[in-house]
This record gives structure tokens, sequence and C-alpha cells, in this order.
């Protein structure tokens, strides 16, 4: 015979509420905690980046173009990124497609970025059929700086103007040289593109390839080379001390540090304004939103850092911060050009 206490049952029952409602209080802080927690480390991480250096890899040699512009962007930026320090790494070879490719296949966390260069960026793959990656197989973080594009002959020699240098090279026919770092560079299509223009054979001049434009630069100096056309910083030291003759810009109006050299428009060849070098910053496809946002802010700032735009004007360079979105179109826009160029001059390989 089972006795039911009826005091007891109710004692039971409220004990029983009590500790259901207890639990689920408890369980439901503990979730509340475990969110919290989650979302703080996810704020954390967010707000750590860079957690350590940024290396930047520079495709070419150290005293080129990029390596310049690169080592103008490591001083200044770290201003922006919670002090953390941007490490410069020559990585050369192959006209630019070894460094290049490295950040490429590089874990996307925003660490390892790349100094993108009109040449290794661009010119490579639309000339070179077996370059092992695409112009856009980037995620492009910003458009850093335009580089005038200049002509010149040494200081001393005999042609006083681009025309004087044409009608030289059409008398003798594959006697004059020109400088080049190589094939699939703006230094070689200049000329083969001004050759295309003015009705010359693209063997009109011979090419001769360097290293590097500071040995470009040295072969105008010493005679080994007649003539070249290469990017405003890599010439302005000579160009103002009067060893190289500047014949020709491709900007549309004259330049500030040259402003008594003809533009190509003035000389009737507009389609030359199309050849500019440029710099810009890039990583590995997929970085996380945290990168490309820290970097965003940084390059904001950077383009009104007076120190970093005196830099970029030092080294002859046009500052052209650009969004990521405008980036990946300008490169986009580029690279079609080239490939155009390319198959119009027969340089596709």
């Amino acid at each position: 015979m089972r006795i039911w206490n009826k005091d007891y049952g109710i004692r039971t029952e409220k004990i029983f509420r009590v500790c259901a409602t207890a639990a689920f209080i408890q369980g439901h802080m503990l979730s509340r905690l475990i969110f919290t927690f989650l979302f703080a480390t996810a704020t954390a991480v967010h707000a750590q980046y860079p957690s350590r250096s940024i290396l930047l890899v520079v495709p070419y040699t150290a005293g080129s173009d990029a390596d310049l512009a690169a080592r103008n962007l490591a001083l200044h930026a770290p201003r922006y990124l919670n002090g953390q320090s941007v490490v410069v790494m020559n990585q050369p070879g192959a006209s630019g497609a070894i460094g290049t490719l490295a950040v490429r296949n590089a874990s996307p966390d925003g660490h390892r970025l790349l100094l993108s260069r009109i040449a290794s960026q661009v010119i490579l793959p639309a000339t070179d059929r077996k370059t092992p990656y695409g112009a856009n197989d980037f995620a492009f973080l910003s458009l850093l700086e335009i580089n005038p594009y200049v002509c010149t002959v040494k200081g001393d020699g005999p042609y006083a103007s681009m025309k004087d240098l044409i009608a030289e090279i059409r008398r003798l026919p594959g006697k004059l040289n020109f400088a080049t770092v190589g094939d699939g560079t703006l230094q070689n299509f200049g000329p083969q593109y001004l050759f295309n223009l003015v009705g010359l054979r693209k063997d009109a001049a011979v090419g001769v390839p360097y290293k590097g434009s500071g040995e470009l630069t040295v072969s105008l100096l010493g005679g080994q080379t007649q003539f070249a056309c290469s990017n405003l910083g890599a010439l302005l030291g000579h160009l103002r001390a009067g060893t190289l003759r500047p014949l020709m810009t491709t900007t549309r109006e004259p330049l500030k540090e040259l402003p008594n050299v003809p533009t190509a428009r003035s000389l009737g060849w507009p389609e030359m304004e199309s050849l500019a070098a440029w710099s810009a910053l890039a990583g590995p496809l997929h970085l996380p939103r945290d990168v490309t946002e820290r970097w965003t802010d940084a390059l904001a700032k950077l383009a009104r850092d007076a120190a970093w735009l005196a830099g970029v004007e030092k080294l002859g360079g046009i500052a052209a911060v650009r969004s990521s979105i405008d980036t990946d179109r300008f490169v986009r826009d580029q690279y079609q050009l080239y490939e155009r160029l390319a198959e119009r001059l027969s340089l596709r390989q």
C-alpha cells in the first residue's frame, strides 16, 4: 500500500522546478560565456593583423625601380600597421616570374605580399604563354604609383631630338643598339611599338638585354647602347646632371621634372601614351577580410602622408593609390592592352 504525502509532493515539485530553472540559467550563462569568448577571440585576431613582420617580395634585383618603390613603402607603412615592420626581400629571376609566383603560392594570411610591377604582372603573361600565372591570379590591395616613361640618349651624343634618332635608325637599319631589361618588359615594348608606328621593321635596331635599370643606364653612358626608353626614376639623376639627354616622354602633359621635353603626342605619336610603368601591392587570392580592410585603411592614410609622397616624387613617380576593386580593373585592362600590342607587334611567344 503506497501512501502519498501531499505536502511532500508539493515540496518535491517545487525543488524540481527550482533545480530545472537553475540548470536552465546555468546553461544559458554558459552559452553566453562561450559566445562572448569566441567573439572576443575573433575580434582580437582582427585587431592583431599584422601579428608579425610582413614580408614584401620584390621580383627584381636590389636597386631596381621595383626595389626602390618597395623600400619607400616599407619605410612609411609601419606607422599605420600597428608598428609592425615591412621587410623587403628581393627574389629576382625569369623576368620577375620567380618572385611573383612565390607570392601567388603563399599562404593567404597577409604576411607575404608582392610589390607587383607592370612587366612581371602584365607584360610577361601577355607575351609568353608559358608564364606560370595569369595577370589576375592575385588579390590586389592597391595601385601605388605610376612611373612616367622616357626615351633618352647619351648626353654628349649626336641625337638632339627623337626625330634625329628615328632618321638615323632608318638610315642604318640594324646598326644601332637599344637597352632593355628583357624581352617581356616595357623597355623592350616601347622601342618596338615606336618602330611599328613610324613604319620601321621590328629589327630596325637591336635590343640588348641587361639585368636591371642600373645596368641599362651604365650601357648608355658607356656607349654600348645608343638609346633606351625606360622609367623616369631610373634615369632622373643622370637626366638632371646632363649625362643623359631626354628626347620624349609618354605622359599627356610635359613632366614637371622635364618641362622642355616634348611628349609623344606633340611629336605625332599619341598611341605611345598607353606606355607607362606602375607599382601595385598584391597578395595571394583569398586574403582574409581583415587583411584587406587593414591595408585599405593604411594606404588611405599613406596617400596623405607627406613623407611617403615625397619619396614617390623623389623616385620620379606619381602617387596613385586606388581601391582594391579599381586596381583589379586597372590590371585587367592593362593585360588586355598588352595582349593586343603583343599580337600587333608579333611579340607573343
